[in-house]
């Protein structure tokens, strides 16, 4: 499983974001250290990234929340929807670990 983590320092949220994604994997039996980190710096680094904004986690190379249609690749904070439906600058503990366990069990059968 690859999990990926990136992030634009503009953004304030990142350190969080990326302490609730380990959170999720140890909770799921697996190492956190094996995030693979990346810093997004410019606008061109962010199209070629496919970058929507900071944070974004990608497990092997799905987006655990799909940016929407149209949405533009540049360097932006994201804003995520909690299950409640308030805004929030990370996503939802509750995704990041459902997107863990089904990478999890995808890499099981």
């Amino acid at each position: 499983m690859k999990v990926e983590f990136l992030w634009w320092e503009g953004c304030p949220s990142h350190p969080e974001a990326l302490e609730q994604l380990k959170g999720a994997l140890r909770d799921e039996g697996l190492d956190p250290d094996t995030v693979e980190g990346r810093e997004i710096e410019t606008d061109d680094q962010a199209h070629e990234e496919r970058f929507p904004g900071s944070p974004t986690i990608r497990i092997d190379g799905q987006d655990v929340v799909p940016p929407g249609d149209g949405e533009p690749m540049t360097l932006t904070c994201r804003v995520y929807r909690l299950r409640d439906g308030r805004p929030s600058p990370t996503p939802d503990p509750d995704d990041l670990r459902e997107a863990v366990r089904a990478a999890k069990d995808r890499i099981a059968t």
